[in-house]
């Protein structure tokens, strides 16, 4: 397979990852993760926004089944996605634009909208099954970007 298709591949699976989690599919989910033999003794790990790293497959995937248990809705709009292939291990760093919904509201409406920034950092390993997510680390953007110019008094 050529290095673009490979690429096309993992951004596949990346963006595979994003779409599970927007219809809050815990099976399909579950799938998309190494499962014990594929992640070896390292196993897998997780970093959700503000939260301690978790390891292991049961403790990130339990994890998983708690957001999308407290979620109504969620989007992901994926921006900067970067790839980087090295061997049978393969690096995706983007932006994940969020918008989400609390719980509803008593009158069965959805809570309100909220958007968040966050960083992403997700690893994927070569399986006989396709590219499968090893680790995901996300960081909330808490400052604005260097860009802007400086305002003048």
């Amino acid at each position: 397979m050529s290095r673009r298709t490979e690429s096309e591949a993992v951004e596949r699976a990346n963006t595979a990852f994003y779409e599970t989690l927007e219809r809050g599919d815990f099976d399909e989910l579950s799938e998309l993760w190494l499962d014990a033999t594929e992640a070896g003794d390292t196993g897998i790990s997780c970093v959700h926004p503000g939260w301690p790293v978790l390891s292991g497959r049961g403790e990130v995937l339990r994890s998983y089944a708690l957001i999308m248990a407290n979620t109504e809705y969620i989007q992901f709009f994926l921006t900067d996605v970067k790839v980087v292939i090295l061997g049978e291990t393969a690096l995706v760093t983007c932006t994940e634009n969020i918008l989400s919904g609390g719980p509803a509201e008593e009158s069965g409406e959805l809570g309100p909208l909220v958007g968040q920034l966050v960083v992403a950092t997700n690893v994927f390993r070569r399986t006989s099954q396709g590219w499968r997510l090893w680790s995901h680390h996300g960081s909330p953007v808490l400052a604005e970007s260097g860009d802007e110019e400086p305002e003048e008094d």
